[in-house]
């Protein structure tokens, strides 16, 4: 596909409005992020044709959607959709599900054998729905949606009805999907974990408008922002595996400085992204060499923002990266911390997110 994605939709539903206007790229994960009601998934079934209220312009690359002369119907849209229920069809198996989209769509051959492949479904093909795991169904939905050859995939909440095992489950290969399609993505959710890991570029929506849009990790370590304030808050980090010992301890090398985490045994070199929340940084005048917290990074106080409840969030800077640290009223004052200050950030291994 050439070109960027272009939406400007506005829809009314009842005391509802949802007024967009967006260039996303035409390559990677776009994660719509914000709090339930923010307008999210209706943005997604306006982009998908199922809004049937909805007036604008959507243009993907060189096709056109919609516009003032034209509404495609949402058959006509190259898209594949995966909801957050499945909606698989409960007579037929697996296998008959999948070659029911793909026939329609009328799709290469390969292609069918391929995302059976990729994403691990052959030993489900002779099974009905119902005898599958939620993490299963959404692997089956999603290689459906991937079979009928789209030219963008539509996520909508597809991991919030899983729990924590099936989530874990399925992200793998939800990456890999992002990394083997080449189809750009539009992935909803309210989940801080999921736009961390997937996210190229991210939106982030409030009341049916756009509060801020752009290269996810530029978005997420903004500390002007509503996601600054959420009680997960903190900053996505990018991370180059060093080594990981026989006990599950990985050595990260990041711009801030080297990090030790717990996490899969990644081979050396891999890429990965980091999470480190706010709340399980803690902040000292002297480097300590008598504590169990493995991870110190130099740092220097950028500023001090009041929070509720005697709380205080602290912006930082470490070689260039930003961090936060959620500390106390009492903390500041007992410390004399003001901006400008050099610092350590001390962070425990076990806290960390990979």
């Amino acid at each position: 596909m050439r070109g960027n994605i272009h939406i400007a939709l506005r829809v009314a539903h009842g005391g509802f409005r949802l007024d967009v206007d967006l260039v996303l790229p035409s390559r990677g994960v776009t994660v719509v992020f914000g709090p339930s009601g923010s307008g999210k998934s209706t943005l997604l079934r306006a982009i998908a044709g199922l809004e049937p209220n909805a007036v604008g312009e959507v243009r993907i690359g060189s096709e056109i959607w919609q516009d003032a002369r034209r509404q495609l119907p949402a058959h006509r849209r190259a898209t594949g959709v995966v909801f957050q229920h499945t909606a698989l069809l409960p007579h037929l198996s697996v296998e008959g599900n999948l070659r029911y989209g793909w026939k329609r769509a009328g799709a290469p051959h390969a292609l069918l054998d391929d995302w059976i492949e990729r994403l691990a479904l052959a030993p489900l093909l002779a099974r009905r729905p119902d005898t599958l795991s939620g993490g299963e169904r959404q692997r089956v939905a999603l290689a459906r949606a991937l079979v009928c050859n789209p030219h963008w995939l539509l996520l909508d909440e597809p991991l919030s009805a899983l729990d924590g095992e099936r989530r874990a489950e399925i992200l793998p290969y939800l990456e890999a999907v992002r990394r083997e399609s080449g189809i750009p993505i539009l992935y909803v959710t309210h989940a801080m974990d999921e736009a961390a890991r997937l996210a190229d570029h991210l939106v982030l929506m409030d009341t049916g408008k756009v509060v801020a849009a752009g290269p996810a990790l530029d978005v997420l370590n903004r500390t002007d922002l509503p996601l600054a304030l959420r009680e997960d808050a903190g900053v996505v980090l990018e991370a180059r595996v060093d080594a990981a010992d026989a006990h599950g301890l990985l050595t990260l090398q990041t711009r801030a400085g080297a990090l030790h985490a717990h996490g899969p045994a990644y081979a050396p070199g891999t890429l990965l992204r980091l999470r480190v929340q706010a709340r399980d940084v803690s902040l000292a005048l002297q480097r300590h060499a008598d504590s169990s917290l493995l991870n110190l990074l130099p740092a220097t106080l950028l500023g001090l923002d009041p929070q509720p409840c005697g709380q205080v969030l602290a912006r930082l800077d470490a070689s260039g990266v930003p961090l936060l640290a959620r500390i106390s009223h009492r903390s500041v004052e007992r410390l004399e911390l003001r901006p400008g200050m050099a610092l350590w950030a001390q962070v425990k291994a076990v806290a960390l997110l990979v």
